[in-house]
């Protein structure tokens, strides 16, 4: 990675990945720790971070020099525990890893989990002006890719827990990349009656780009002072700081990978506005509202032998028949259109579909348009498939589907029952009807 001269410098400094070092170079100096070089960094340049957190590669040569320098207070810092108001709306806070709870690894460039409950509060103290931190736990650490369904049971055992305690609200940090599909199994394994707002980051909180101060502060106040008793993600509205939305856990996605404002509401309007300072507007009235009388109730079961499938041209029917032979129960198919896969081609999927459900195997249809939902009484196509016994799922996003379906299967035996209600609307995942201001909301 570094041309062999350069790498006797570090070597003659005794400079190693994640050393303090200032470099001089054309009368200027820069400061900052040594990160790891890539393949397709040239090999004369070193990149170190700044102490603002940004990168800067610098080019290296004969009249450049290189120096250790001492750690600019790298150890950990010491927090002073502010006294929390106990007159100020109680709630937990539940850390599952993520983004949001991740700081630079020195030893590979990239961000992993790093803080836990504690250490998120202490890096934004703020919070403390708007709620009373009841209790914080930490009962896993990951980034969201590896994230089980088991994971999600015993989440939702622990919310259980929380919601039925003394407080106000709970709210989860959570990596970013599958938290739509998290707080789709919480909507449908929890009942609660009050908000369980998901709250993550696109950057990391050692950035100074980070959206996670603004996240969890708007996170917080949603769970403290608001009556929307359903499970959600507040994350940032846009690329700026001027206020976060909260979107229904059935009806929310990650539609960019880095932007901040990457979750919107799909078919579906936001539940509400909430600004950093403390206020909440309501958008979207159709919500299930608090009630201190209710306890929460979880039902945790899932069938994990449940798949989401993509149609697509040329594509072939023996991945249901693969499934089917490997003992799965259901199949989500992201459908094209209004609902359509092969049907008349040569890699017609008709007869595969019709041999699965005879097998008692769920097979339903989700728009891979995202917005927009299903109709099969307009083509030939689709009145095949609605014949055949395919379950229509109108404008329920494919994860959402994915999620419902293992949840139906692991909690309800009979195979008709589960089939009828994956057409119902559960938990908000289906909308009576497709408002134009949805679209690109």
């Amino acid at each position: 990675m570094y041309s062999k001269q350069l790498e006797k410098v570090l070597k003659d400094n005794k400079i190693a990945v994640g050393d303090p070092i200032q470099i001089e170079k054309h009368k200027k100096l820069y400061q900052g720790v040594l990160m790891p070089g890539t393949e397709t960094q040239a090999n004369d340049t070193l990149m170190i971070k700044l102490v603002n957190g940004y990168n800067v590669g610098i080019s290296i040569d004969a009249t450049t020099r290189i120096t250790k320098s001492a750690h600019p207070k790298q150890e950990k810092e010491k927090h002073e525990h502010r006294k929390q108001d106990k007159t100020k709306p109680s709630i937990s806070l539940v850390s599952t890893g993520g983004t949001i709870a991740s700081r630079v690894d020195y030893t590979t460039g990239g961000v992993s989990p790093a803080l836990d409950a504690h250490e998120i509060i202490d890096s934004i103290p703020e919070l403390l002006d708007f709620v009373y931190i009841a209790d914080m736990t930490n009962p896993m650490n990951v980034a969201s890719e590896d994230i089980l369904p088991s994971d999600w049971q015993n989440l939702a055992k622990e919310l259980e827990k929380k919601l039925n305690s003394d407080i106000e609200g709970v709210v989860v940090t959570h990596g970013t990349d599958t938290m739509h599909y998290t707080t789709a199994a919480m909507s449908f394994m929890l009942d609660t009656p009050k908000p369980v707002v998901f709250v993550g980051s696109q950057r990391s909180s050692d950035r100074p780009s980070s959206d996670a101060s603004m996240n969890l502060l708007c996170a917080s106040y949603l769970a403290g002072y608001s009556d929307i008793a359903e499970i959600g993600v507040c994350m940032h509205a846009n690329t700026s700081d001027s206020f976060c939305l909260f979107n229904r856990g059935t009806k929310v996605k990650k539609l960019h990978t880095s932007r901040r404002d990457a979750f919107r509401p799909i078919n579906d309007l936001p539940l509400a506005r909430v600004f950093p300072h403390g206020e909440i507007s309501i958008l979207n009235k159709n919500y299930k509202k608090k009630s201190d009388d209710a306890k929460a109730r979880a039902m945790t079961k899932f069938e994990d032998k449940v798949a989401i499938i993509k149609a697509y041209p040329g594509c072939d029917p023996e991945i249901i028949d693969h499934y089917v032979s490997k003992g799965y129960r259901g199949l989500v198919v992201e459908a094209t259109g209004l609902g359509h896969v092969p049907t008349n081609s040569k890699k017609s999927w008709k007869a595969s579909i019709q041999s699965a459900i005879k097998k008692d195997v769920i097979v339903a249809f989700a728009p891979q348009t995202q917005y927009g939902r299903l109709d099969p009484n307009v083509y030939a196509n689709g009145r095949i498939m609605k014949d055949s016994g395919v379950v229509y799922c109108e404008d329920m996003l494919p994860e959402t589907a994915y999620v419902k379906l293992g949840w139906l299967l692991g909690n309800y035996k009979n195979i008709d029952e589960a089939r009828q209600l994956m057409a119902q609307n559960l938990k908000g995942e289906i909308t009576a009807r497709t408002l134009p201001e949805t679209f690109l909301y």
